[in-house]
């Protein structure tokens, strides 16, 4: 839900479009932008009414300008996802779902998360993830503080280091002995640090995963 993060959702969005229907089409998007550190704060405080009350708000908003489905674009925030569907009268787009559907689709029963340390030690999407037959695993706890660094001192300014990527994959390779099947990228700007050819490991990068099941949602 960073600036980096919606950056990245919104020229997907447009790159899927133009790339399925040619010429200069470009994706018919509403886009509502809340203020990253104001959520992100309300989140470290635990107060998740605030969170789901700004989210919420911002969902009316893209319903009444017209949008036929929701995208929360963030792994951590879909923390409130059933407080914001329950907002709007159009439907949720759950990221989770989508991620649960291409593991299926693959063959896919063991999944390794990576996200922010709020989505790795609780178990708000892991859980929905499981709903679906596919058992999760996340890194060990004592991971959890320096990924969640690498991903709020770093990436979400921008900044890509090649130490964080050597120790990201690192990780990556050591869920893959713990015989995760494949890897969910699960914060958007952790795909700005790996790429699928940096390790064997099958990855799942939640933005693209939600960008593609949106597009097939509104084209059909």
């Amino acid at each position: 839900m960073s600036w980096e993060s919606s950056a990245a959702y919104y020229q997907q969005l447009n790159q899927g479009a133009e790339k399925r229907l040619g010429g200069y089409s470009s994706a018919k998007t509403v886009m509502a932008s809340v203020n990253f550190a104001e959520v992100t704060e309300l989140g470290q405080r635990e107060d998740w009414d605030g969170v789901a009350d700004i989210l919420a708000e911002a969902a009316r908003g893209v319903e009444k300008a017209g949008a036929d489905f929701l995208m929360l674009c963030t792994t951590t925030f879909h923390r409130v996802a059933e407080q914001v569907e329950a907002a709007v009268d159009i439907p949720l787009l759950h990221l989770a779902d989508v991620i649960a559907g291409e593991a299926k689709a693959n063959r896919v029963e063991k999944l390794a998360l990576i996200g922010t340390k709020f989505a790795m030690s609780r178990t708000f999407f892991t859980e929905r993830i499981a709903s679906h037959g596919i058992e999760v695993i996340v890194p060990d706890a004592e991971k959890h503080d320096r990924i969640n660094s690498v991903i709020y001192d770093e990436l979400v300014h921008g900044r890509v280091l090649d130490p964080s990527r050597r120790r990201m994959v690192e990780l990556i390779d050591g869920l893959w002995d713990r015989g995760a099947q494949g890897v969910i990228l699960g914060c958007t700007e952790l795909e700005l640090l790996v790429e699928q050819a940096d390790v064997e490991v099958p990855l799942f990068p939640c933005t693209t995963l939600h960008v593609n099941a949106a597009l097939d949602r509104a084209l059909g």
